[in-house]
């Protein structure tokens, strides 16, 4: 079963491509995704991440929450679901 991450404070310049390959060291990512603004397309400075299991996604967290990434310090957690 796979999980989401929620991540945080991304650099303004990231995209789907540089967050994916940011977790892969951790393991086996099913998706990466920046969101960005609907009406000017620019990054609204988070995103989720979808690894494939549970101990992937607690190796990211542990090693990712907190770290630079870009000359920004992200925050990694475990999304919430909508409520």
């Amino acid at each position: 079963m796979s999980t989401k991450l929620f991540v945080g404070s991304l650099p303004w310049a990231l995209n789907d491509d540089a967050l994916k390959a940011a977790f892969e060291v951790h393991g086996k990512v099913v998706s990466a995704k920046v969101i960005t603004d609907r009406q000017t397309g620019r990054s609204r400075g988070f995103g989720f991440v979808e690894m494939e299991n549970e101990s992937d996604a607690t190796e990211a967290i542990k090693a990712l929450n907190g770290a630079e990434l870009k000359g920004r310090n992200i925050v990694v957690s475990e999304a919430k679901p909508k409520g």
